[in-house]
């Protein structure tokens, strides 16, 4: 027997080929996990703090809709839960919790591009999805739900592709289980389950087998996969008693707000979207407005290509839910547009192939898009590599209190005890989470007592008897124009309540005092008490007065 080792040729020590592709998708995880990392602890913007302080309330056995109301479905909720019970109940944990869900997504966007066009395809997207989605353009350095219901449809629509080639309805039930996750993350999420189904219909048309036995046992498949999380979701939610609050909030009440929007307001905010980010997105659309014809005419492409289009139409659509275009919404189209700029280099090479040598035509599309991949990361160098966390929050969202949220809940927080109740008059759910301390009131956002929709009046009454009965130990008025949204026709009798409740009863002990400069005022305490300065956007904290010393307010 030969005891001595083989030498080790040059060869040997390659990567094997089927892993070279997977080097790059880590090159790319780990740069946009490198940008994420480098922020971890930016302040939570306020969706992030609804979500937290919902999930810091699931950890402690407190269900949705309980002592938080919002339109948005739970799905997110349970995420957050999730995340913080292993990263913990702080900024960076939910942040770490994003960085992992954008990691997954990206993977799964390599499998979708590979399955649909080759490695090149899917390495191309892989790459473009990473450094769009961490984009200050799409508010991507934040944990909204667009990343968690990406996060369920990208790999359904994989197991979609491959449940249909190979005729697989056990992972047809998958992939329609994941849809029906997407949507409990967040209601646009049902755009993808649709696109299934579409899909689905396609596929039996073109065989002529839509009523055959065949599609219909696919049909109950997908379906019951679709179902299964929303059902399971309402059967928990009734027995722990919030069902009839989770179906106001998420189906009435979301039913208006989607609709109160015109069309003519949403082209304009399409447009100023568009507008803004002009500058990030220009290169990845003339990729794609070169590379889709050109994909059209392939007759070996033409179905996928289709796929794809249908894919990136149905996600803009999520997108445009309600007409509003905030910039996070769009996170939901990145997906079908990575796979398109991937779809358009491999097009490219194709086209190429007859008119220049196989090496050129293979590395001018790439380096086109590489040219385009480095001028986006450069006009974002100063958010992905310079700019402090705090910096870059001030930055993306101007006029909003995020960093100013932090030293209010310390200072309730080292001035209560744990059990004490806080209302922040305002929308500001940040708060809660930061001083771990229940809401007085499930109000978490007060933008629906200002629209004008049929339970805006009513909502200011439940939220002021909440708060009346519950008796807070401190309120936090939050006056910022984004943290209200008052419009012309708004009711404003919750603020003149306020007014004169708080006077009632309440002693102002804090005051952060925001200036046009970019200047901001702390003070606490008697300094609080006695200020007089010229207050421009502001939040208040106050403290209840003991029983004893409540003096009631002068009415004229």
């Amino acid at each position: 027997m030969d005891n001595h080792s083989a030498p080790i040729t040059s060869s040997s020590r390659r990567l094997p080929f089927y892993l070279r592709p997977w080097l790059i998708v880590l090159l790319v995880i780990v740069f946009t996990g490198c940008i994420r990392l480098r922020l971890l602890n930016m302040p939570l913007e306020r969706d992030e703090g609804e979500y937290a302080y919902a999930g810091q309330l699931i950890l402690q056995g407190i269900p949705p809709y309980e002592l938080a109301y919002n339109m948005k479905l739970p799905g997110t909720y349970f995420a957050y839960a999730a995340g913080m019970a292993v990263f913990g109940q702080t900024i960076a944990g939910i942040h770490l919790l994003l960085l992992l869900a954008n990691s997954l997504t990206i993977i799964f966007i390599f499998l979708l591009g590979r399955k649909l066009f080759g490695d090149v395809a899917g390495l191309v997207a892989c790459a473009s999805y990473g450094v769009m989605s961490v984009s200050p353009g799409v508010w991507g350095m934040a944990a909204h739900a667009n990343h968690f219901v990406v996060l369920f449809a990208v790999p359904a629509t994989w197991l979609l592709w491959k449940a249909e080639e190979a005729n697989l309805r056990r992972t047809l039930f998958l992939s329609g289980l994941l849809y029906g996750m997407a949507f409990l993350m967040k209601q646009q999420g049902i755009f993808f389950g649709l696109f299934g189904w579409g899909f689905l219909i396609w596929r039996a048309a073109q065989g002529k087998s839509i009523l055959s036995a065949d599609f219909v046992k696919k049909s109950v498949c997908f379906g019951a996969g679709m179902i299964l999380p929303l059902g399971l979701t309402g059967l928990v939610l009734t027995w722990a008693g919030v069902f009839s609050k989770f179906w106001f909030w998420t189906f009435a009440y979301a039913r208006s707000y989607v609709t109160s929007v015109p069309l003519s307001d949403g082209i304009q905010f399409l447009g100023r979207h568009l507008k803004a980010t002009f500058d990030l997105s220009i290169g990845f659309w003339l990729l794609a407005v070169m590379g889709l014809p050109l994909a059209l005419r392939d007759a070996a492409t033409r179905r996928r290509t289709i796929f794809v289009m249908v894919f990136w139409i149905c996600s803009f659509l999520a997108a445009a839910t309600g007409l509003y275009f905030r910039r996070h919404y769009f996170i939901l189209v990145l997906p079908a547009f990575a796979v398109i700029t991937g779809l358009a280099v491999i097009s490219g090479q194709r086209a190429l192939r007859s008119r220049l040598t196989e090496n050129a035509a293979r590395t001018i599309p790439l380096l086109l898009f590489a040219a385009v991949l480095v001028w986006n990361i450069s006009v974002q160098k100063d958010f992905f590599f310079q700019m402090p966390a705090d910096r870059v929050c001030r930055a993306i969202y101007p006029g909003n209190p995020f960093v100013e949220s932090l030293p209010v809940a310390q200072y309730i927080r080292e001035h209560s005890s744990g059990n004490a109740r806080v209302a922040v008059v305002g929308s500001e759910p940040q708060i809660y989470f930061y001083a771990q301390r229940h809401s007085a009131t499930g109000y978490l956002y007060t933008y629906a007592l200002m629209e004008s929709q049929p339970y805006a009046l009513k909502m200011q009454g439940e939220m002021i008897r909440e708060i009346e009965s519950g008796k807070p130990e401190f309120l936090v008025c939050v006056f910022y124009e984004f943290s209200w949204g008052i419009r012309p026709d708004s009711d404003l009798t919750i603020l003149r309540w306020f007014d004169q409740y708080a006077r009632e009863f309440y002693d102002r002990v804090g005051i952060v005092d925001t200036r046009s400069t970019g200047e901001t005022i702390y003070l606490w305490g008697d300094e609080a008490r006695n200020y007089h300065g010229s207050v421009e956007q502001y939040l208040t904290v106050y403290k209840r007065r003991p029983a004893a010393e409540t003096v009631p307010a002068k009415t004229n």
